[in-house]
């Protein structure tokens, strides 16, 4: 335990930065004219950058010090809390790639904030800097109990950029959100109550190794699923991200699908596979099924869809249900295939909503039909769109293509008919994002005011491009996220199979 503790910097920067900035607003209240509290608000929103700029800078120095081959937990710190619940953190193959997509993006999100966002700019930079702390602790947390307190905790900062900073049917979609996300994670403590009480200790190391009866181990699976069925989404309960999406500023839904998403699948392989090994197996079909489902029907459904942001939200869930299908194939190659699907999705469809935020700073509607040949005013912006649509179909040379293949093949491994499933999804999703970018970029310009559209400016190429190099260079070289995630995949199903 000796040394800088690197990893709790990375965790609690951002939150001490919200602070900060925090304590500057309350001491400078009511001291500015009009024009200087607009300068204030930028200056705020420029403090936020840095700071989660520092915050990728330190997540990367803690990658540095992360040795791929080495068993088990790293940079871990522990200090007693609270009886037999303590502040234990670390990371493992599986947690570091989701920190570094979780502090790549935060910056990101700050950025493509800066012309859109112009009411309570502080007050959005804070609400940001805490959710980044809060997602970070979720994939920090080696204590399941500071694991939900991180979990749950990320449901303000999110209800709040929701419901403040979203469109016209925000309040209703911030409270779906959060109570859609409350009641499944109600059945997670108390699950956690009887881990802990049973077990003596709230360690996930711990508890890894305790064996819970078969017939108990079905019942926490049940609790713990319900949380994690509802974040990842999984259908059916899945109702409540499109309403999220679709009212949420730009930024929001970015980090919504980049990160928040993967707290579904981090959960099932974190907590559920090693835990309940025997009632992960139990469910298997059942997951199997679910999968399948969510990735055919969200594709259709995403189809028919006429809001540029509903369709990406519905292509989510089905990218999601690929992730499922790869977490309960329990093999290497399923497994690994999660875990980098889930990278890759947050990149490509963080790209998309980026992608589309665009157009709308621009002509304020998400309607399909308002647009049509944009590539004859943004042939830079088609460009760009035109590589994340074939990313998100799963075009080889993009990690898209990784991600899917390598699920369907731990899937095959497993159950020929949900991989059979899973297959007919990708071209579903090859209808539907063609689709949507055959009736916005090509055509003829049909509304007038696209003729004085003007092409993408520097704030959102600096947002953009980074995503679309890192889609490229996971797609051709992904050996750099297998690397890493090989030891933890290979350490979730050995607990399995010890269990």
């Amino acid at each position: 335990m000796g040394g800088f503790p690197i990893l709790s910097a990375v965790v609690f920067l951002p939150l001490i930065g919200a602070l900060i900035i925090m304590g500057v607003r309350s001491a400078t209240a009511g001291s500015f004219s009009s024009e200087e509290a607009g300068k204030d608000s930028r200056a705020a929103l420029l403090a936020g950058l840095i700071i989660s700029s520092a915050t990728f800078v330190a997540s990367v120095a803690a990658f540095l010090t992360f040795d791929p081959n080495a068993a088990g937990y790293q940079l871990v710190e522990q200090y007693a809390w609270y009886g037999e619940i303590t502040y234990k953190v670390g990371i493992d193959g599986l947690s570091m790639p989701l920190i570094l997509l979780t502090t790549f993006l935060t910056p990101i999100c700050l950025l493509a904030s800066w012309n859109s966002i112009n009411t309570r700019v502080t007050e959005y930079v804070v609400a940001f800097l805490v959710l980044e702390t809060f997602m970070l602790g979720v994939f920090a947390a080696l204590d399941i109990v500071l694991f939900y307190i991180f979990f749950e905790a990320g449901l303000i900062p999110m209800f709040l950029i929701i419901g403040i900073w979203g469109g016209k049917e925000k309040i209703y979609a911030a409270f779906k959100f959060f109570l859609y996300t409350l009641l499944g994670s109600l059945l997670m403590l108390v699950a956690v109550v009887y881990m802990f009480q049973a077990a003596g200790s709230s360690d996930v190391e711990v508890l890894e190794k305790f064996a819970f009866p078969p017939h108990v181990q079905t019942w926490l699976w049940l609790a713990f699923a319900a949380s994690f069925a509802v974040k990842l989404p999984m259908w059916p309960v899945h109702t409540w991200l499109p309403d999220a999406h679709v009212q949420a500023p730009t930024a929001g839904s970015v980090i919504l699908a980049g990160v928040l998403l993967k707290m579904g699948g981090y959960g099932f392989l974190r907590f559920s596979l090693p835990m309940f090994p025997d009632a992960s197996q139990l469910f298997q079909p059942a997951m199997f099924a679910l999968a399948v489902i969510a990735i055919v029907y969200t594709s259709l459904v995403a189809w028919r869809q006429t809001d540029m942001k509903k369709l990406i939200a519905y292509s989510s869930v089905a990218h999601m249900g690929f992730v499922t299908l790869g977490i309960f194939s329990f093999n290497e190659v399923g497994v690994q295939g999660a875990i980098f699907q889930m990278l890759s999705h947050g990149l490509i469809s963080g790209a998309l909503f980026l992608i589309v935020g665009v157009v709308y700073d621009r002509m304020h509607t998400r309607e399909i039909a308002a647009y049509g040949g944009l590539v004859n005013r943004m042939p830079v912006y088609a460009t760009l769109f035109m590589l994340f649509s074939m990313a998100n179909v799963g075009l080889p040379g993009t990690s898209g293509f990784i991600g899917e293949i390598l699920t369907m093949v731990g899937g095959f491994q497993a159950s020929t008919w949900a991989a059979a499933g899973a297959a007919l999804g990708v071209i579903f999703s090859a209808v539907y994002m063609l689709t949507l970018y055959r009736r916005t970029v090509f055509g003829e310009i049909t509304n007038p005011k696209l003729n004085d559209i003007s092409d993408m400016n520097v704030i959102e190429l600096v947002c953009i491009v980074p995503l679309a190099v890192l889609t490229i260079l996971f797609g051709v070289a992904p050996n750099l996220i297998f690397n890493i995630t090989e030891g933890a995949a290979n350490r979730i199903l050995s607990l399995m199979v010890g269990g």
